[in-house]
């Protein structure tokens, strides 16, 4: 072959090669498109997915109406404390400390805080150091929708009407890592998993009178009142905890439990 040959051959190859990478390259870049493309697709999907799910959640079969529920006589669980029993005591209500805790049964933050740090709280009550105040708000079922904030308020009235212990233990186990659902799952409406998580406390296990009041919703209106209470606090955001009337950030309660002498 002339040099002429194969200088003209090595150019072709050149040539040949350049555009095999245009080719591969504009392939690459319709790969990289199509892929973006599709996962805004599928964020969007899911989305509109969380939002169909939210707006068609089911509550267990049950056919309430909270618009009905405002409406009814209240009946306050016994062992409630404050103005039409809106107030979860637990300790001795002449302690001179107070703390109170403001949440949302369907937060997930209020979950981690209950995983972490619940039992320590409600264990330095239990000794006296001071008297800890549970309020309860729907704050989820109003951004996402669906009942289960308001719900699960009504079967802890339940329990609560049980013995605060039945309250405290049950509390506990909605907020657990087992048990409690992502806040866009609104589990806690459906009266059957209320009561499926009820069976692990001894006091609420095969109790009628409990299992009635869940599923008939006897703490309904309590639930609507403990709810408006809460809403009157002036509350941000939950969990908000405050020690005399004090906001007091998370991340230093443990700090403030131990001046209290909660160890």
């Amino acid at each position: 072959m002339s040099k002429r040959n194969s200088q003209e051959a090595k150019r072709a190859a050149r040539e040949r090669l350049r555009a095999e990478r245009e080719k591969q390259a504009k392939k690459d870049k319709l790969r990289r498109q199509a892929i973006v493309g599709g996962s805004v697709l599928a964020i969007l999907a899911v989305a509109g997915g969380i939002g169909f799910a939210v707006a068609n959640m089911d509550d267990g079969g049950s056919d309430k109406s909270w618009a009905d529920a405002a409406d009814k006589k209240l009946v306050k669980p016994a062992n409630s404390s404050g103005k039409n029993g809106t107030i979860v005591l637990i300790g001795d209500k002449d302690a001179k400390k107070t703390i109170d805790v403001y949440e949302d049964m369907r937060c997930p933050a209020c979950a981690n805080f209950e995983q972490a740090l619940g039992e320590t709280v409600k264990k330095g009550a239990e000794d006296g150091k001071y008297k800890l105040q549970i309020h309860l708000g729907s704050i989820i079922d109003g951004n996402f929708g669906g009942d289960g904030s308001k719900n699960a308020t009504s079967a802890l009235g339940a329990a609560l009407d049980v013995s605060t212990e039945a309250f405290s233990e049950y509390h506990s186990l909605l907020y657990s890592a087992e048990h409690h659902p992502p806040e866009n799952e609104d589990k806690f409406a459906d009266n059957d998993y209320l009561l499926k998580v009820a069976e692990n406390v001894d006091a609420l296990k095969d109790n009628k009178e409990f299992e009635t009041a869940v599923e008939k919703g006897t703490y309904d209106k309590w639930a609507l009142e403990m709810i408006d209470s809460f809403n009157e606090a002036g509350v941000q955001g939950t969990p908000t905890v405050r020690i005399d009337g004090k906001d007091v950030e998370v991340s230093k309660l443990p700090a403030e439990l131990e001046k209290l002498g909660v160890k």
